[in-house]
């Protein structure tokens, strides 16, 4: 299958990318984009999270609901963003149209990939051995590590978002992270025109 995007990841900053992308879905710079997500999260930190310092959020929050709810909102709110579940990563190399992604059961193109898995040393996605470096925002003894970008991007059209950026373990700060990533993603499909998206009724 071949995309125009893929998310690679399905914790908060996977999932607020394919949020925002999806959004924009009425654009005309987003018509006929294929857009699509790799939800596999069993390393995501939500997992085991609880909240009570989240702007919106119910103090006691579970991480967990938030997955479950977020994958929920997702495909309610944009049926058209294809979300593929059960599926690990193996690598991601370069093609002559963008980058193949490779999982344990299947082979995707996408010209634009999102990388928003978790900061542990444990990530193993062949291609991006040469970005990874030791965490910037993270006590050494955690040994945690980020993929080297400016702003985001690691190369051209290939981006990293959350934790894996270099950013604090914070839910706010990795759901803004994948924001931020789909706007510059919805900037490059708008011509370069700098491009947000607002819900109103």
């Amino acid at each position: 299958m071949n995309f125009d995007a893929l998310i690679i990841g399905g914790g908060a900053a996977g999932l607020s990318c394919a949020l925002i992308l999806g959004s924009a879905k009425n654009k005309p710079f987003t018509e006929g984009k294929q857009i699509g997500i790799i939800t596999h999260q069993k390393t995501s930190h939500l997992q085991n999270a609880l909240f009570n310092n989240v702007l919106g959020l119910p103090a006691g929050t579970l991480g967990a609901d938030i997955l479950n709810d977020g994958i929920k909102q997702l495909h309610d709110l944009y049926p058209h963003i294809n979300q593929i579940d059960g599926e690990k990563v193996l690598s991601v190399l370069k093609n002559n149209d963008g980058f193949t992604v490779e999982t344990n059961k299947n082979t995707y193109n996408s010209k634009i990939v999102v990388i928003a898995v978790g900061y542990t040393n444990l990530m193993t996605i062949d291609g991006l051995d040469n970005y990874i470096e030791p965490h910037p925002r993270a006590v050494k003894e955690k040994d945690r590590i980020w993929l080297k970008n400016s702003d985001h991007l690691i190369e051209k059209n290939l981006y990293v978002a959350g934790t894996l950026a270099g950013w604090r373990s914070q839910f706010a700060i990795a759901s803004g992270s994948g924001a931020h990533v789909a706007t510059d993603i919805l900037t490059l499909w708008n011509n370069g025109k700098h491009t947000k998206v607002h819900d109103k009724a």
